[in-house]
Order: C-alpha cells, then sequence, then structure tokens
C-alpha cells in the first residue's frame, strides 16, 4: 500500500513524500495502524523546521499526537484487535507501525475524534500541575496561552485556582476566555506585574506557570510570584538570554526575594506505563484527560483553528511561523 508522510528535508523546507509501505513481519508487541488525525505541536515542529533541535535529524518526518485506526496486528495476546480505534505518538504519516507498550490508549464510542490528538498537548500541561503546590483557592498566573499554556490554564482552574493567563495575542486570550479561564490580562512583563499584583492584592500568585518558553518572561514573572511561591517551567526554555544570573538565583535563596521554588515540568519526568511505585505516568494522564474531554470540563473545540489535507503541510506551517494568530490548532485530517 501507499504511504504518505510529511518531511522537514531542510530548514524551513516542508515536503509530503509518497512511498510504498511495507510492514513486513510484525513483532508481538507491534501493530499497524492508519491515521485519522495527527496534531501539529506549534512549539517543538517550529523549533524542528528551523534545524536548531539536536535531538531532530533531516530529513526527517515530525509529529507526536495521533489518532488511528488499527490495520494490522502482530499477535493476539494483547488486547487491541482490526478496527479499534486509539490514541498514540504517531507521526505525520498515513500508515505507521508502532508497538503497544508505551501509551496507545482504545479511544472512547463517545469520543469526538477531532479531540483525541489534543490528548498529548493535555498531559505535557498536566504535567505542570501534577509538580505543582497548587490548592483550591490558590492564585496561579500562567504566562503564554498558545495548545499547552491554554491546557494549563484550564486544568489549573479545575484543581480550584483563580487563575491569571496573560499573552500579548488578543486572539489567544479570545480563545481562553472561550475556553472558560476567567482572569485575562492582555500586555508584557511589566503590564501583567501591576494586573496580577493588582489582583492578589499586592501578594502575587503562589504558582505560575511559564508556558511561553522565552527566558525573559520567565525571569520577568519572577517579580510577581508571592513569596515561598513556585515558578513551574512548562514551556521549553529557548533563545539566548543575557543576564545577571545571581540575581535570578536570589529570587530561590532569599526570602526578601520571595525564596521561590523552581521546579521544570517536561512530560517525561513520569514514566510512560502505569508502575507501582509512581502514583502518576502519562497512561493514566491520558486517560483522565480522556474522561476530562468527553464530560465536556477540558474544552477543545475552540482550539482547533484549521484541518487540512497532508498535501497542505506547507501552508501549515507557513501559517503557524508568520500568522500565529490564525493558526494555531492545525489538524491534519488523514482519512
Amino acid at each position: 500500500m501507499k504511504n504518505k508522510r510529511v518531511v522537514f528535508s531542510s530548514p524551513w523546507k516542508v515536503e509530503l513524500l509518497e512511498e510504498d509501505f511495507n510492514s513486513q513481519i510484525l513483532r508481538e508487541d507491534e501493530i499497524v495502524v492508519k491515521k485519522l488525525y495527527t496534531l501539529i505541536s506549534p512549539g517543538t515542529e517550529l523549533a524542528c523546521l528551523s534545524g536548531n533541535e539536536s535531538w531532530f535529524s533531516m530529513p526527517g518526518t515530525p509529529g507526536y499526537a495521533a489518532v488511528s485506526e488499527i490495520v494490522d496486528v502482530g499477535d493476539d495476546e494483547h488486547s487491541f484487535r482490526k478496527g479499534d480505534i486509539v490514541f498514540h505518538y504517531g507521526d505525520h504519516s498515513k500508515y505507521q507501525k508502532v508497538s503497544v507498550r508505551g501509551n496507545v490508549l482504545k479511544v472512547p464510542e463517545t469520543m469526538n475524534l477531532r479531540w483525541v490528538p489534543f490528548t498529548r498537548m493535555a498531559t505535557v500541561a498536566a504535567t505542570s500541575i501534577r509538580v505543582s503546590n497548587i490548592e483550591f483557592g490558590d492564585d496561579v498566573g500562567v504566562t503564554g496561552l498558545g495548545l499547552i499554556g491554554n491546557m494549563a490554564a484550564q486544568l489549573a482552574q479545575l484543581q480550584g485556582a483563580n487563575v491569571i493567563g496573560i499573552d500579548l495575542s488578543g486572539k489567544r486570550l479570545e480563545i481562553a476566555e472561550r475556553c472558560g479561564v476567567f482572569d485575562l490580562h492582555n500586555g508584557d512583563v511589566s503590564s501583567a506585574k501591576v494586573h496580577v499584583l493588582e489582583k492578589t492584592n499586592g501578594a502575587g500568585v503562589s504558582t505560575h506557570i511559564e508556558a511561553t518558553g522565552i527566558p525573559q518572561v520567565g525571569v520577568g514573572s519572577l517579580e510577581w510570584i508571592a513569596k515561598l511561591g513556585e515558578i513551574v517551567f512548562l514551556g521549553s526554555p529557548r533563545g539566548e538570554f543575557n543576564g545577571d544570573i545571581t540575581d535570578v538565583l536570589n529570587y530561590c535563596h532569599l526570602y526578601n526575594r520571595g525564596c521561590i521554588t523552581f521546579k521544570g515540568a517536561h512530560e517525561w519526568r513520569f514514566p510512560i506505563e502505569p508502575n507501582e511505585f509512581v502514583k502518576h505516568s502519562l497512561v493514566r494522564n491520558s486517560n483522565i484527560v480522556f474522561d476530562l474531554m468527553n464530560r465536556i470540563k477540558l474544552q477543545v473545540e475552540p482550539l482547533i483553528s484549521h484541518v487540512l489535507a497532508p498535501e497542505q503541510a506547507a501552508l501549515a506551517y507557513e501559517g503557524l511561523r508568520n500568522y500565529k494568530d490564525e493558526y494555531f490548532g492545525v489538524l491534519f485530517d488523514w482519512s
């Protein structure tokens, strides 16, 4: 059968390749899936497309969030069968051979299939909640309301927090409002500080989730975190930043500067599959997200900006790079 896959062939060059797909002999733990929808992760994939991510080799196929139909199985010992609809960490291709030993989950029959790939974004966002000390009634800030920041804000509210969402994009703020985020601020770090301190009666937020990945924003947000509070780095820091590291570290070290705890929230800090020695896993988080989406407690539909054919891949990445207010949640429809 013929396979199609999106390929980053060189920096800022996107192609769609067509080739024969031969699954050959499947191992016992392997299945072949036919993609229905895959979701672009804008921050990660644009960084890969720039050629600045050392772990991504060109030419290469990006992508890590998919909903698919199983078309072949290697062994009947596991619970997966042909025809099952599954969520998995799939790339942007029509067919793919994957192992069931990982985060491969059957999709609830009642679930909107366009929402399913967003499970990956939600579990990434959930890491910031898992590592935090957020409790019912806490004030929480979120800088950057893209897909992951938006979901982090929604999940923090479900945790019982009073969330202040901050972004420079009016469109992202509008989408966050449609997703039910209550307090939103359009402005830079300086104006955000004024807004946050006003909303918290001068105390600052007890938890701040930094989802932009811009180092300057993370450093600037230290000024509105409450004493003994925490900053959670959800967005992977990228780009060069020159500053006084001693001043930054004193926000952590000195009580009169806040005695702030710095935390990393990269998703891979938790195991993929359930483990009796660790409470949380990516599988557990994914199942919880399924439930929240199904009950419309976690909003997804407002996050979908485009559903495009794979043949429009170059257009999709150009839009995400240059027209950020118009392109944000972009799905490829492989059906």
